[in-house]
């Protein structure tokens, strides 16, 4: 192929995705919905925030649990090795946090912010990054309907009060979204500098690249098939993609001196470590059985949608990179041992949960599929409003 040619095919490729996702005024639409979510939930902070025992305002709310952790990273950078405790116990330490979020930060306060002013701002900013991200995924997929749809659903869902938080899921949902969109329209080098900023920016990573790589082989035997020859591009990036998660942990490694340094880390530190389910399975039979507290009940039944929404979206025949990557997304969440509470935070950038309700609400006529996603918003920000003011515990 003609390098010529191949290029204005690209940029074909791209105009065609633009004007498909309604041009600058239909990104700017999904903007919008991102913003009446994060403002709508920001108001909800603030109301039930002045009706706690405890005042703070809702800055420090967005400031809380694993910030900290993201804000010592960024300022005091990662320890040498180990932390132990008076009585010589294994704790966490900041280790365990992926960088591309503590880098982001330090750049922030380096150009003049406070680093918490940064922290905050570089998830907003990220938040857009993610909704422009997720409409034009969403549309090259099912359609314009569907990208928004796909926006406000996600936006909204139960644990979306992080995307306003000092936390990574903006950034990785940005990045991971970013990431398909480009191997869906072929832009390899792109997907595989995507790639490789997901994977060092959660474990969940992980599954993203191996998602990128199941795209890159079917380009390749694609492109094979059609003109005889071996594309090179999709493999790079998906081996680009797929050295995220190894070198970081391999870099903990190095630095503490034992192989499986970062895995000690998370369970001395959270409890998580990768039981094949078997703790999911106990909390879910005891908080069944039992109804020990509202919260717990709502983790479970959202656990339980969660996976039977997967399997509907499975059953539709899902573009396959996708699919592959929420099932792995899943198994990771699923699989491992960790506090309940936060699983539906980890639910939140698997996208193949949010197909079902996707899809119907771009076949829907516009006045159902408005009042159904009002309806699941008013619900989803309600819910991550209250887990940030009266609920005590980490999300």
């Amino acid at each position: 192929m003609i390098p010529g040619v191949e290029t204005e095919t690209l940029v074909e490729q791209k105009e065609r995705l633009w004007d498909k996702a309604g041009a600058a005024r239909g990104v700017g639409t999904a903007v919008g919905i991102l913003a009446l979510t994060r403002v709508g939930q920001l108001l909800m902070i603030w109301w039930l925030g002045g009706a706690t025992a405890e005042p703070r305002s809702v800055w420090d709310r967005l400031l809380v649990w694993d910030a900290g952790w993201f804000l010592r990273v960024a300022m005091d950078g990662y320890p040498r090795g180990y932390t132990f405790d008076a009585n010589g116990v294994l704790q966490g330490n900041e280790l365990a946090f992926f960088p591309v979020y503590p880098i982001l930060i330090r750049f922030g306060a380096a150009i003049g912010l406070p680093a918490s002013t940064a922290a905050v701002l570089i998830a907003w900013i990220a938040s857009i990054g993610a909704a422009v991200a997720l409409h034009l995924l969403g549309t090259s997929l099912y359609g314009k309907r569907a990208g928004w749809a796909l926006v406000a659903i996600c936006c909204s869902a139960p644990a979306s009060v992080v995307l306003s938080m000092a936390y990574s899921e903006s950034i990785f949902l940005a990045l991971v979204a970013g990431m398909f969109v480009a191997a869906h329209r072929r832009v390899w080098w792109a997907a595989g500098l995507l790639g490789l900023f997901t994977a060092l920016s959660r474990p969940t990573g992980a599954a993203a690249a191996l998602a990128l790589a199941v795209a890159a082989v079917l380009a390749v035997r694609e492109i094979r098939a059609a003109e005889g020859r071996i594309a090179w591009q999709p493999l790079i990036a998906a081996g680009a993609a797929l050295s995220g998660v190894p070198l970081f942990l391999g870099w903990v490694a190095w630095r503490v001196g034992e192989p499986d340094a970062w895995f000690k880390i998370q369970t001395a530190g959270w409890g998580t470590s990768f039981d094949y389910g078997k703790s999911t399975f106990e909390f879910l039979k005891t908080t069944l059985r039992t109804g020990d507290g509202w919260i717990s009940m709502s983790v479970a039944l959202i656990l339980l949608v969660a996976l039977a929404a997967a399997g509907v979206a499975l059953a539709g025949k899902p573009w396959l990179p996708l699919a592959v990557y929420g099932v792995v997304a899943m198994v990771l969440v699923y699989g491992q041992a960790g506090f309940y509470h936060s699983k539906p935070r980890l639910l939140l950038p698997v996208l193949l949960t949010l197909l079902p309700a996707v899809v119907a609400a771009s076949r829907a006529r516009p006045r159902v599929a408005i009042l159904a996603i009002t309806a699941w918003a008013a619900f989803g920000l309600w819910y991550g409003a209250y887990l940030v003011t009266v609920w005590p515990y980490t999300l």
